[in-house]
């Protein structure tokens, strides 16, 4: 499995931004299809986006499409989630998630299908 470590997270005001970063050490992140997750108090945790290993395809949520873009550095071995016009409906714990198997073309915000997680970092959108 993979270790992933997600940072960025914070507290900012409705309409502000925030970067999150995905980021692991000793393996390429190239190799694998990353998703982002999120969980929200007392929700079930749902897929956000994801992002192919060829970077070919990209998905997003319906809630987050316009204002969310994913995004893959592979200089920094960094998988990002940038996040613009947040709502304090996107307050929850973001994780990231990884797997190797599937082919260069797909990913997918099926949580079940992911077999490396992060701990998440919390995103709170609040005045």
């Amino acid at each position: 499995q993979v270790q992933l470590v997600e940072s960025g997270g914070g507290l900012v005001q409705p309409a502000g931004s925030l970067r999150l970063s995905c980021a692991a050490s000793g393996l390429s992140l190239d190799d694998y299809a990353i998703g982002w997750f999120r969980q929200a108090p007392g929700k079930e945790r749902e897929g956000v986006s994801c992002i192919s290993k060829s970077d070919d395809r990209t998905y997003y949520t319906d809630s987050v499409k316009g204002r969310f873009t994913i995004s893959r550095d592979s200089a920094k071995n960094t998988v990002y989630l940038q996040m613009a016009n947040l709502k304090p409906e996107d307050t929850a714990v973001y994780y990231c998630a990884a797997q190797k198997m599937w082919s260069s073309t797909y990913c997918t915000d099926q949580i079940h299908e992911y077999d490396s997680w992060g701990q998440g970092t919390q995103v709170t959108v609040s005045s």
